[in-house]
């Protein structure tokens, strides 16, 4: 379906107007007084407006992939239950395995809105070079490579393998060459603002909750941490300022989806209890202060457990990552590379932390590490402090992965699904779709 993605509908100045026609059978209404395609395409302000759109598409409404991120890794995982299974969508994830199939709307959504979100930050980047203002053409790049990379990387987390590029019969590749393809295209912009320095004028006419040279190094981290390039991925965690913060910000128009879909209403999905989901060995310290931060209430009545934190109000601002996830990717590479007492390092960076020392409030507040100091050991519990710090971020399918957990259908089982099935729009328009995995 999106590799038949024809051409791009009309934008205004600050907010898109329109979105990118999907196929040959939408029909593409056209706005006789809105800008053209060219317009758009062609002019400094036409491409900042373009830019802004994308992050909106990225983050605003139950089909962006904020939120088809956050509930499908949390079905997947066990972190979320289902208040209401009239939610089918939600229903089939809670379920997974042989009941998740390519109908499924969250899915299918997650795909085809990262595929769009990829397609339209390209059409920025191939036509930043017509900007004439340095500054600005930096800018652009900067922002639209963050987001093109964020596209490619959620796809990469949940599905085997995806094209590289949006287009008619497109082969797929690889997940893992989709995850360099990210990080291409993060150094890319990397070198670019280290270059130029992305201009005021362009901040001025774009929200400015991302801080774009944090953000690079920080997903840099994160996809080479899942790529297994454990030097390049510490060297990126290390260039990320711990008290800088880049978010999606809300307000009273555009909202938290989260919040607005599911947290406030109670009547989509929850966090599943304190134990996050997680075998008993691993489920957080009773004293862990993470825990009053993530949720509302560590005694409700009935075990009705709310989530608080980023979810629990229609404007509160969701981050583009956690400092105290750089900690853990570092961690995490230096056991991998079996430097054990440097990972315990960054492991009590995390664990010792007090809410008041993290730039979002995130602290545990507990003692240092003191388990056995073995590889397999210390990665056991730098997988638990991932699924503690990194509640509910959309990033824990990956994590079960990468960290050998208990697969479905496995003696206690810890996911319910490896990958996700292509949706059947996918299937239905690219013959070049592969066959979906068992599970």
């Amino acid at each position: 379906m999106l590799h038949h993605i024809k051409s791009i509908r009309k934008y205004s100045f600050v907010l898109i107007a329109g979105a990118l026609a999907l196929t040959s059978c939408e029909k593409d209404f056209t706005n006789p007084g809105a800008a053209t395609e060219a317009q758009v395409l062609n002019s400094p302000d036409g491409l900042i407006g373009l830019t802004v759109g994308i992050q909106k598409r990225w983050s605003v409404g139950r089909q962006s992939p904020v939120y088809t991120t956050v509930t499908a890794a949390g079905f997947s995982t066990f972190e979320l239950r289902l208040i209401n299974p009239g939610n089918s969508e939600e229903n089939e994830l809670s379920l997974g395995k042989a009941e998740l199939t390519g109908t499924n709307g969250v899915v299918s959504r997650l795909w085809e809105e990262s595929l769009l979100v990829r397609q339209e930050a390209g059409q920025v980047l191939a036509n930043a070079e017509k900007v004439p203002d340095a500054g600005i053409r930096a800018g652009l790049i900067a922002y639209a490579s963050i987001f093109k990379a964020l596209a490619n990387g959620t796809i990469a987390q949940f599905f085997e393998q995806a094209p590289l590029e949006n287009g008619e019969n497109a082969t797929f590749s690889s997940r893992a060459a989709v995850l360099e393809e990210a990080i291409a295209t993060l150094e890319s912009a990397r070198a670019t603002i280290n270059s130029t320095p992305v201009s005021a004028a362009f901040l001025d006419k774009t929200p400015a909750s991302i801080d774009a040279a944090n953000t690079i190094d920080a997903l840099l981290a994160r996809y080479h941490n899942m790529l297994g390039n454990h030097e390049e991925a510490i060297t990126a965690a290390n260039r990320v300022d711990p008290s800088s913060a880049s978010t999606f910000a809300y307000d009273a128009v555009n909202t938290n989806p989260i919040a607005f879909v599911s947290i406030l209403t109670n009547n989509v999905y929850q966090p599943v209890d304190l134990g996050l989901g997680l075998p008993s060995g691993l489920a957080p310290d009773a004293s862990d202060q993470r825990l009053p931060f993530y949720f509302q209430d560590l005694m409700p009545e009935a075990n009705d457990f709310r989530a608080a934190a980023f979810w629990d109000g229609a404007t509160k601002a969701i981050p583009v990552y956690l400092p105290g996830e750089m900690d853990l990717i570092r961690a995490e590479a230096h056991a991998r590379s079996n430097r054990i007492d440097e990972a315990v390092a960054a492991l009590n960076a995390v664990l010792t932390k007090l809410p008041s020392e993290d730039a979002f409030g995130v602290g545990a507040g507990l003692a240092p590490y003191s388990g056995p100091m073995t590889q397999e050991a210390v990665l056991e519990a730098i997988y638990a402090n991932r699924c503690i710090e990194l509640m509910m971020s959309g990033l824990r399918l990956e994590d079960s992965r990468r960290f050998g957990r208990p697969a479905p259908d496995a003696d206690g089982e810890e996911r319910n699904r490896n990958f996700y099935p292509y949706p059947d729009s996918e299937r239905a328009n690219n013959p070049n779709t592969p066959p979906d995995p068992a599970i």
